[in-house]
């Protein structure tokens, strides 16, 4: 593959994952994600030029340089991004301001890198973008999926207040709230108790 269509790839993937974000979408290929990233990486791999052999140690050192930038912005571009699901259990993401700032943080980055490089005469090829960017989606949908796994399915009932999972252990709702407008913790259940039952429950 050739470097003019390893950069169209890389602008088209970039194309994509940018455009996903300005909006809400529903994650539909959960258990799918490390599929593009392995693809990317195996891209990078199979092209010559990802380590330059005339400055190998410092060509390594830069592409390591480049893998953490890539691995820092794709954990934070996860925890940035609006994570939901909804009441029949779908999941949903959507980027946020923190997000952007994310993306162009790692793009200063990584310009920077590229920078020195070229200041120390390394040659860069896309290889080693394609690899920094494999690293970045392949930590943003494992930071991503590991959050969407912390999260219970919405049942339809308020979160202030409301229940989760319908009922807490005692028959109550959770955090205070009501069951068929019985407070869980002496609300008018309490208050419609006869004096008697006062007496012995005190």
């Amino acid at each position: 593959m050739s470097g003019l269509v390893n950069v169209l790839v890389i602008g088209a993937v970039i194309a994509v994952v940018v455009f996903r974000q300005c909006s809400a979408q529903q994650i539909t290929d959960a258990r799918r994600w490390w599929v593009l990233p392995g693809i990317l990486l195996v891209l990078s791999l199979r092209e010559p030029g990802l380590v330059d052999p005339h400055h190998a140690a410092l060509s390594a050192a830069v592409l390591g340089a480049e893998m953490l930038v890539g691995l820092v912005t794709g954990a934070d571009w996860a925890w940035t991004t609006r994570l939901w699901r909804e009441a029949d259990g779908s999941l949903w993401s959507k980027g946020t301001k923190a997000t952007a700032f994310v993306w162009t943080a790692g793009l200063a980055l990584r310009a920077a890198l590229y920078g020195v490089a070229a200041l120390m005469g390394i040659h860069q090829g896309s290889a080693a973008l394609l690899a920094a960017l494999a690293v970045m989606l392949a930590a943003r949908g494992g930071a991503l999926m590991w959050r969407a796994g912390q999260l219970r399915p919405a049942y339809g009932d308020s979160m202030r207040g409301g229940s989760v999972h319908g009922r807490s252990m005692h028959g109550g709702s959770a955090y205070g709230g009501s069951v068929h407008g019985e407070s869980a913790y002496g609300g008018s259940g309490d208050r419609a108790m006869p004096r008697a039952a006062w007496k012995d429950r005190v």
